[in-house]
C-alpha cells in the first residue's frame, strides 16, 4: 500500500463511520465487517485502528455509545454507537465538502493536457 493510499483512507474514515452509524446504531466489529464488505475489501480495518476513531468522535460529541445485551440470547453485552444531532449536522457538512473535493480533484485528473 502506497503512502498516498494510506493517507486517503485515513482521511475518509470518519465520514464513512458517521455515515454508517447515521443509518443505524452499530457496534465496532459490525462497523469493521460492513466497511470491508461494502468496499470490496478496500477498507480492511483492525480494531486497533477503528476504536481510536470512535473514541475521538465520541469526545467530539458526534457519536455516543451505550451497552446493549440481547435479552433473547446468552451473549456478552456489546457497546453500540449512535450518531448525535451534532454528528448528523457535521456529517452533512463533511458530505458537502467531500463532494466538492471529489469534483475538484476529478476536474483536474480527467482534464486532458494539451
Amino acid at each position: 500500500m502506497s503512502e498516498i493510499d494510506k493517507q486517503l483512507k485515513k482521511g475518509v474514515l470518519e465520514i464513512i463511520i458517521l455515515k454508517l452509524i447515521n443509518h443505524q446504531d452499530m457496534y465496532g466489529y459490525e462497523l469493521i465487517q460492513i466497511m470491508e464488505d461494502r468496499s470490496g475489501g478496500y477498507f480492511k480495518l483492525k480494531e486497533g485502528s477503528l476504536y481510536p476513531i470512535l473514541y475521538r468522535l465520541e469526545d467530539e460529541e458526534l457519536i455516543e455509545s451505550y451497552w446493549n445485551k440481547d435479552s433473547n440470547k446468552r451473549t456478552v453485552p456489546r457497546k453500540y454507537y449512535r450518531i448525535t444531532k451534532k454528528g448528523s449536522a457535521v456529517l452533512n457538512v463533511y458530505i458537502d465538502e467531500w463532494n466538492e473535493f471529489l469534483h475538484a480533484t476529478k476536474s483536474i485528473l480527467d482534464k486532458e493536457e494539451k
